[in-house]
């Protein structure tokens, strides 16, 4: 690829192109190219995953799950139920492979307009359903793919969040999105870019196989490892002794500490999608002056639990600092291998244990140190307590190296969409 000079990136072409292409894109609005198909209103009451003769693209599904270049073969899509009557649904109306699927609703601007191309319906059925604008390029021929990432591209996004409307939710018209300027390239040139950009598309899915596929052995690991089904030996290939069963205010106390200084690093706890995220740590929360002096020190090696309301087990905090007196620091009151417990109390089973000390307990009441307190918490000797944390420690390192795979591969793509369309 070549870098355009400073005199041609004054043209309508892309800063990075393909050394065989010149001259300028042309511009045209996005009902140039497009027409709009009907879709249907099925909420998720009418779909299931077992039988049908009809598949349905759901908005929430865009959202959450379905690649930008939407292959069925690939993605796991819902039937609509058989008691549907299709008969008056016109054959044109189906989608169709280079159709676009575009979110038409959403209670933020990041996913409005969010949009898949279909590349491959493998001869299925297939209706875009509720909460979405079906458009077909039937004005000018396109490349396969190309439209799925000009949706993609900064000025299309920003275009789209433009022209939304709506206070608490978010919509977007067909017709308001006709009008939008987009600038499209000769076919052959259409047919590269999509091409290059796919191949990285496929590359970050590999990566991200490979993600959910060590995150899933490392759950089955922790679970056969706390079950005590999968058990280490000492350096001389002894068995480790039997394992300790303790109520928790046994092995830790709840730490009030609040004699600190003014430029401590104040901690929190911060949420991904609802739940809280793993070395969620968050060194940048800002406070008042006034507040600080009742937050509770923490030290490395203390334990928080999250929130106020449940949402996700005990995290480890690796610095010190301060906290919210919202949370409970647990601080261990005989030698444990903290890493250990930083394990321990992540497993899905534990979380379930917790929360169930809280059952019926409205929103806004915290997890205290006696819920916690009153559980019974089991474990090893030391040595394999060390052995155990070191196991998914390693298996941790690997899952982090992937997922800086996989950041770095969403800014590279990122700034790919930027440089080679206009």
């Amino acid at each position: 690829m070549e870098e355009n000079t400073m005199n041609e990136q004054k043209l309508n072409v892309p800063t990075l192109r393909f050394p065989e292409f010149s001259g300028e894109w042309g511009k045209l609005v996005f009902g140039d190219i497009y027409t709009f198909r009907p879709t249907n209103s099925y909420s998720r009451d009418n779909l299931n995953y077992e039988k049908g003769s009809v598949k349905n693209i759901h908005y929430g599904d865009i959202h959450v799950k379905y690649k930008s270049l939407f292959n069925i073969k690939n993605e796991e899509t819902p039937f609509i139920n058989d008691e549907v009557n299709f008969r008056k649904i016109s054959a044109d109306n189906y989608c169709k492979e280079q159709d676009l699927i575009i979110v038409d609703a959403s209670e933020d601007y990041a996913d409005i307009g969010k949009s898949i191309e279909i590349i491959d319906l493998d001869n299925q059925r297939v209706l875009a359903g509720l909460h979405t604008i079906l458009a077909r390029p039937e004005k000018l021929d396109m490349s396969l793919g190309f439209g799925g990432y000009l949706m993609q591209i900064e000025s299309v996004r920003l275009q789209i969040k433009r022209i939304s409307q709506g206070t608490k939710v978010l919509s977007l018209s067909s017709k308001r999105l006709a009008e939008i300027d987009i600038a499209i390239s000769s076919l052959p040139e259409q047919t590269k870019i999509a091409t290059f950009l796919s191949v990285v598309d496929e590359r970050m899915a590999l990566l991200n196989k490979k993600h959910k596929t060590l995150e899933k052995y490392k759950k089955g690991i922790i679970q056969k490892l706390f079950s005590q089904e999968l058990r280490f030996k000492d350096e001389n290939g002894t068995d480790f002794p039997d394992w300790q069963r303790t109520k928790a205010k046994e092995l830790f106390v709840s730490i009030t500490n609040k004699k600190h200084t003014d430029n401590m690093p104040i901690l929190a706890i911060t949420q991904e999608g609802g739940a809280v995220a793993r070395d969620a740590i968050n060194y940048n929360v800002q406070v008042s002056k006034a507040s600080i002096a009742s937050y509770k020190v923490i030290e490395k090696g203390d334990f928080i639990i999250s929130l106020r309301s449940f949402q996700g087990g005990i995290e480890y905090s690796n610095v010190n600092g301060i906290c919210s007196p919202a949370y409970t620091i647990l601080k261990p009151k005989i030698d444990i291998y903290d890493q250990y417990f930083k394990y321990y109390f992540k497993r899905d089973d534990f979380i379930q244990e917790l929360s169930n000390t809280v059952e019926g307990i409205r929103d806004g009441k915290n997890i205290s140190y006696s819920n916690f307190g009153a559980l019974y918490l089991v474990y090893p000797n030391l040595p394999e307590q060390e052995k155990i944390a070191n196991c998914l420690s390693s298996i941790d390192d690997k899952i982090t190296a992937i997922t800086t795979q996989i950041k770095n591969l969403e800014q590279y793509k990122k700034a790919l969409l930027q440089q080679m369309f206009v």
